[in-house]
Parts: structure tokens; C-alpha cells; sequence
């Protein structure tokens, strides 16, 4: 079956309806585009051309091609947030909150019915990316171009990739905890068993599966976690910035950084699991604290308090603090996935925001003696 059948019989599939890709309309705008350009060279008298696709830039498409693919993208990922923030709200929620959210939005509170939906969400996250992303190499196929490319480059800066959305990473984080959960009292064998958190080379990633078209594979290192001293105090971020930039660049300096870990040297460089983690709208994922630092706030102020023009460590984009999401489901799966390791970053962090806060303090009462 080709995947445009499938995908539409996907869509109607749905208990309700959905935002998706007009994949068709957008495949006639392409055949239409194929038509007029096997037109303009039947009137090559000359002979002279040897145009068998229409130019990088097209009239004919551009003006109604990329439009309507940015508003149906920008509708479906906007879907797809409200729905996934909705039901991990719900899970997060205890006590009396959730049973006025079951009320509130009537949603099935059983455990069955969470892991259903979760997998429901994550499945119409991944398959619409798979019709954006073959749409788009259509696109090229038939133009001789990369406008396709650029133009996912372009909606990758805008956040609107639904791949790039921080809830698709806690709703596949949430479906293997409600999953784990689930296995203690009795097994499922209807369970979605896409998602899966492996630790290759000591290296975490959070994987997700779907077709056998699309796999996503999201790092759970952090870039720029803990450069720190002997005496477990943070270097300044801008030095650690400058370290990221060449770690994310040149992977080979990871293991170099390993081994220089091992030995007993004044300063140590460690690439570790994120903890306690935090993902900017850029998509990049940090620690807390180390995004904070990254950022030149303290733990106290907050991401909150980032200026505008900080920039992201990785990719140099601004403005990318506003708006950056908490990934609780992410942190309860690496807590129980690596207990070990969580408890000892527990105990190093411990320390460092009651250092932050004590300064922050000791500050504010300067500030408000005059001393």
C-alpha cells in the first residue's frame, strides 16, 4: 500500500477529527507544476533545452505549495501540544487536581486508557512527519532542487517541527514509565512497544520507531554537562560554551574527555546524562543547572530571568530561553533507569543551589542594608 493511502486511511481512522497534511492536494499542485513544464518545453523549438522539471523557483508551487504546507504544519503541531500537554498534565496531577481534570475534560482516567492515548499521540506526531518529509523530497525530486530542504531548515527555526516539540520527547518518556508500570501488575501484549530508552557505549537515547519509514532517536547527553573544578564549582559559562561547541563538533574529543576524567587532573570535564532536564525551543536538551549557567543565571532567577539575546550553546540560536519546557516525564524515566548515577548528581547539585542561594541571599541583604 502506498504510504498516501495509508496515511489517509490513517486520518479517517481517527476517533475525532484532526489537523493533518493535505497530502493529495498538495501532490496535484506538484503534478500540475510536472504538467505546464513538460508544456513550456514542447514549445522549445530550438530543441535547445533540456528542462524535464520546473525551475528552483516556481511560481506555479511556491505560491501555494510551501504556504499551504506551513499552515497545515503549523495546525497540526499546534494539535498536537495542546493534546499531549493536556493528558501529561493529568498524569503529573495528584490528588484532588486530577479528578477535576477527568471531570473538567472528561478523559479516561484508567491506566490502559493513558497508555492508549499516549501511543495514539505519538503515532500522529510520527506519521505526519513522515508525509511532511516525503512530500518535500517530492518536492526536490521533481524540481532538481533543495528548496525541500531549506525550506524544513526554515520551519525547524520557526519550531514548528513537530519532531523538534519537547512533548513529543516527554510523551515517549511517559509512555515506557506507564509502561514499566503496567509490567508490575500484569502484561499487555497489545501495548505499543515503540518507544525505548538504551544506553549504547554508555550513551542514553530515547527511540521511537514507526512503519519501518521513520525512526527518532533523541540524545539525552548534555553537551555541556558539569565542567567543573576539582572543588565541584562551575567554570564560567562562557568558557563552557566554548567547550561544547567543540565536543558537539568533534566527537572524537568525547572519548579523549573520558579518559582525561579518569585521571586524577585539577579540572575534569564529564559528558553526562542530562539531569533534572530542560528543553529549549530550538529542541536542544540541558540540564537545569547547566542551562542556567549557559544562560548566566543563577538556579535562584531561574530561566525566567535569561536575557533575549542568550543564545543557545549548540546551535548560537537567540531567544531560545522563553518558553523552554521542564521534561518531568524524561526526568522520572532516567531517575529509575539509573538510579545510581541520579543519586550522586542529586547530592553534587544539592550543594551547588544551596551555594547559589546562599550567595543570592547574602547579596539581597547587602543590597537592602546598603553594606
Amino acid at each position: 500500500m502506498k504510504f498516501c493511502k495509508k496515511y489517509q486511511e490513517y486520518m479517517k481512522g481517527q476517533k475525532k477529527e484532526l489537523p493533518g497534511v493535505g497530502f493529495k492536494k498538495l501532490k496535484k499542485i506538484l503534478k500540475k507544476c510536472r504538467r505546464e513544464s513538460q508544456s513550456h518545453k514542447d514549445e522549445d523549438i530550438d530543441g535547445v533545452s533540456n528542462i524535464t522539471t520546473c525551475p528552483h523557483h516556481c511560481s506555479v508551487c511556491d505560491g501555494t505549495f510551501f504556504p499551504s504546507l506551513l499552515k497545515e504544519m503549523s495546525a497540526v503541531v499546534g494539535c498536537f501540544n495542546e493534546s499531549a500537554q493536556k493528558l501529561l498534565e493529568l498524569h503529573l496531577a495528584s490528588g484532588v487536581r486530577k479528578y477535576f481534570i477527568w471531570f473538567k475534560d472528561k478523559l479516561q482516567g484508567n491506566h490502559v486508557a493513558l497508555i492508549q492515548e499516549g501511543k495514539d499521540l505519538v503515532t500522529y506526531a510520527m506519521i505526519n512527519a513522515i508525509a511532511i518529509r516525503k512530500i518535500l523530497k517530492k518536492y526536490d525530486k521533481i524540481h532538481y532542487s533543495k528548496q525541500g530542504q531549506a525550506f524544513k531548515s526554515q520551519v525547524q527555526s520557526m519550531h514548528i517541527e513537530i519532531l523538534q516539540s519537547p512533548w513529543l520527547c516527554e510523551l515517549m518518556a511517559f509512555h515506557i514509565n506507564l509502561r514499566e508500570t503496567k509490567a508490575k501488575t500484569r502484561t499487555d501484549s497489545g501495548l505499543f512497544e515503540g518507544c525505548s530508552l538504551t544506553f549504547e557505549d554508555s550513551k542514553p537515547l530515547l527511540s521511537c520507531a514507526l512503519f519501518d519509514s521513520i525512526k527518532l532517536d533523541i540524545d539525552l547527553t548534555c553537551s555541556i554537562c558539569l565542567v567543573m573544578d576539582s572543588d565541584h564549582r562551575f567554570i564560567s559559562s562562557a568558557l563552557f560554551a566554548v567547550i561544547a561547541l567543540f565536543l558537539h563538533s568533534l566527537s572524537f574529543l568525547e572519548k579523549w574527555c573520558s579518559e582525561l576524567a579518569q585521571a586524577k587532573s585539577s579540572m575534569f570535564i564529564s559528558l553526562d546524562t542530562v539531569f533534572d532536564p530542560v528543553s529549549l525551543t530550538c529542541g536542544h536538551i540541558f540540564c537545569y543547572m547547566c542551562a542556567c549557567s549557559a544562560a548566566s543565571v543563577t538556579i535562584v532567577d531561574g530561566l525566567k530571568a535569561t536575557e533575549p539575546i542568550a543564545k543557545c550553546p549548540l546551535c548560537r540560536e537567540a531567544g531560545v530561553y522563553e518558553g523552554a519546557v521542564h521534561l518531568d516525564e524524561l526526568n522520572i524515566l532516567l531517575s529509575r533507569s539509573c538510579s545510581e548515577y541520579w543519586e550522586q548528581r542529586l547530592q553534587i547539585e544539592r550543594v551547588e543551589r544551596i551555594r547559589q542561594a546562599k550567595e543570592h541571599w547574602q547579596s539581597q541583604c547587602r543590597a537592602f542594608t546598603g553594606v
